[in-house]
C-alpha cells in the first residue's frame, strides 16, 4: 500500500487495479490517486439521476467502473417525481371512483363516498418521498458519488464538467437530463401564466371544480382530463387539431375520442386558447377556432368561465439549457435534442446520451434499456450492445386504458404497401358490464404482413389491456403470426381470449 501511495499512477496501473482490486478498495485508491488534479476523475460520469441515468450508472458501478451521479433536484427524475408514478396513483384513484359507480349494479348498497383529495396526494407524496430515499440508498450501496447541483460543461482540453465550483471529469460521459413540459409566455398567449403543467398538477392541493386541459397529444391530456373528470371536475380538452391523438392507429383514435365524450369530458377539435384572465370566480378562458383550410380565418367561440385548473399539456423540451453543450460541439436538432446514433454515441467522443433529452421513444424503460446496454458496451467489452428501437410496447392510461405494439395500419400501407396488409378488429362490451348501467368499450386491432401474416402491430383500448399488452409484446418480438394467435387456447371468460379468436 505504502508503494502505491508514492508512485504516479498510470492507465497501465489504473487497468490493473480495476481488475484486481475489490471496488470498495479500487474505488477509494483510484480517487485518492487523483486528488492533486484540478478536476475529480471518475471512469463514468453522469448527468442527470433520472431512470436513464441510475440504471446506466448502477450497471457500470456493478461492472467495475468509478461512477457519480450529478442530480441538480430530486432523484428518481421525471418518472418518479411529476411522470409515471404519481400519475398512476392518481389513476389508480379515479378507477376506484369508477367501480363505486357500478357498486349498486353489482348488490352493494351503502351511502355515498366521499373521496378526499388531500389524503391521496399526502399518501401519494410520501410514497415518492420513500422512492427518493431507496434510490439514493442504492447509489451509496453501489458506492457511486451523489453530486448536488447543475452540471455544465467548461473549456478544459478534456470533457470536464463543473458543478458548484468545482469540476469534475471522466473517459465517459453520459447526459441522461430528460425533458421538461413546453412553457406558454404571456406574449403568445396573453395570460398563459395564469395556467400551470404537468409537473404542477402533482402541486394542486384539492380538487379543482372546473379544470381546462390544453393538449395536442394523447398522452398526457387525455391521462390528467381523465383523472380529473373521474374524480369529479368538471373538464374540458381542447386540441389544437381535429384528433389530438397523433402517432396512434385510427380504432384508438376514434375509440379514444368516443370514451372521452362518454365519460362527460367537453371536447374541443380544431380550437386554440386565445387569452386568459383572471377573476373574482376564478380564470376565464377564451377560446377561437382556425379552419384548417382558411389559414387567415379565426372564429370566436366564446370563453369558459370560473376556471380553478388551467392545465397546459402542449409537449416536452429536451432538458438541455445550461449544460454549454455548444462548447462542446455536441450536435442537436431544431427541437434542440441530442443526436445519438444507435449506439447512444453522440458526435463528440467520449460522450453520450440517454432517454428523453435524445427525444426519441419518450418511455421510461427504454431509457433504462438505453443506459444499461451502453454501460455494458463501456465496461464489459460488449460492442454490439444496443437498444432495439423495434416493437416497443406502450400503454396510455386513460380510462378505460390504451395498450399499443408495433405499426399503425396506416403506417404498415405506407411501409409495406396496401397489398401486403390485412387486418383483423373487434369491438364488443366487457363482460364487467354484463350488469352495469355505465358502460365502456373495448377495440382491438391486429395489423398481418405478407402471405405468412405476421403480427406487426396490435392495438386496443379498454378494461385491462394495459395489463395484458405485455405477454402479447413477447409473442411479436419473437415474430408471432395470425396462426400463432389462433393455435393458442383462449383463456374464457376474458377479454384478451378476443386476440386470439379474431376472424
Amino acid at each position: 500500500m505504502a508503494i502505491i501511495k508514492q508512485i504516479t499512477l498510470t492507465q497501465d496501473l489504473l487497468l490493473i487495479l480495476r481488475q484486481s482490486l475489490s471496488p470498495s478498495f479500487r474505488h477509494k485508491v483510484i480517487r485518492r490517486s487523483m486528488a492533486s488534479d484540478s478536476a475529480t476523475r471518475f471512469d463514468f460520469l453522469v448527468i442527470g439521476g433520472g431512470s436513464g441515468g441510475l440504471a446506466g450508472a448502477r450497471r457500470a458501478a456493478e461492472l467495475g467502473a468509478t461512477t457519480a451521479v450529478i442530480e441538480s433536484h430530486k432523484l428518481g427524475g421525471t418518472c418518479v417525481n411529476v411522470g409515471c408514478v404519481p400519475k398512476k396513483v392518481m389513476w389508480n384513484a379515479a378507477v376506484h371512483a369508477e367501480y363505486l359507480h357500478d357498486h349498486a349494479d353489482y348488490g352493494f348498497e351503502g351511502g355515498h363516498a366521499h373521496f378526499s383529495w388531500e389524503t391521496i396526494k399526502a399518501k401519494r407524496d410520501a410514497y415518492i418521498n420513500r422512492l427518493n430515499q431507496i434510490y439514493r440508498n442504492n447509489l451509496d450501496k453501489a458506492e457511486i458519488e451523489t453530486i448536488q447541483g447543475h452540471a455544465r460543461f467548461t473549456d478544459d482540453p478534456e470533457p470536464t464538467v463543473e458543478v458548484n465550483g468545482k469540476k469534475y471529469t471522466a473517459p465517459h460521459i453520459l447526459i441522461a437530463t430528460g425533458g421538461c413540459p413546453s412553457v406558454l409566455n404571456d406574449k403568445e398567449v396573453p395570460g398563459a401564466s395564469l395556467g400551470i403543467t404537468s409537473d404542477g398538477f402533482f402541486e394542486i392541493e384539492s380538487l379543482p371544480k372546473r379544470s381546462v386541459i390544453v393538449g395536442r397529444g394523447i398522452y398526457i391530456a387525455v391521462e390528467m382530463a381523465g383523472i380529473l373528470s373521474t374524480l369529479g371536475s368538471k373538464t374540458s380538452v381542447i386540441c389544437r387539431t381535429n384528433s389530438g391523438k397523433e402517432h396512434f392507429d385510427s380504432v384508438i383514435s376514434s375509440n379514444c375520442t368516443k370514451e372521452l365524450q362518454n365519460s362527460g369530458i367537453e371536447l374541443w377539435k380544431n380550437t386554440q386558447v386565445k387569452s386568459v384572465s383572471k377573476t373574482d370566480k376564478g380564470l376565464e378562458v377564451t377560446l377561437v377556432t382556425k379552419d384548417p383550410e382558411k389559414k387567415n380565418d379565426e372564429e370566436k367561440l366564446g370563453t369558459i368561465q370560473e376556471v380553478d385548473c388551467l392545465l397546459w399539456a402542449i409537449g416536452r423540451e429536451p432538458n438541455t439549457a445550461g449544460l454549454n453543450l455548444s462548447q462542446m460541439g455536441v450536435d442537436i436538432d431544431e427541437k434542440g435534442h441530442i443526436v445519438v446514433d444507435e449506439y447512444q454515441n453522440t458526435n463528440r467522443q467520449g460522450i453520450y446520451a440517454v432517454g428523453d433529452v435524445c427525444g426519441k421513444a419518450l418511455l421510461t424503460p427504454v431509457a433504462i434499456a438505453a443506459g444499461r446496454k451502453l454501460a455494458h458496451r463501456l465496461f464489459e467489452g460488449q460492442t454490439e450492445s444496443k437498444v432495439d428501437y423495434s416493437n416497443i410496447p406502450t400503454v396510455v392510461f386513460s380510462h378505460p386504458p390504451i395498450g399499443t405494439v408495433g405499426l399503425t395500419e396506416e403506417e404498415a400501407v405506407k411501409i409495406r404497401g396496401k397489398e401486403n396488409i390485412k387486418t383483423y378488429t373487434t369491438s364488443f362490451t366487457p363482460m364487467y358490464h354484463a350488469v352495469t348501467t355505465r358502460k365502456t368499450q373495448c377495440v382491438m386491432k391486429l395489423v398481418c404482413e405478407g402471405k405468412e401474416e405476421k403480427v406487426v402491430g396490435l392495438h386496443m383500448q379498454g378494461m385491462g389491456c394495459d395489463e395484458m399488452l405485455q405477454g402479447f409484446a413477447v409473442a411479436m418480438k419473437m415474430g408471432a403470426t395470425k396462426a400463432d394467435f389462433d393455435k393458442t387456447i383462449a383463456i374464457h371468460p376474458t377479454s384478451s381470449e378476443e386476440l386470439v379468436t379474431m376472424r
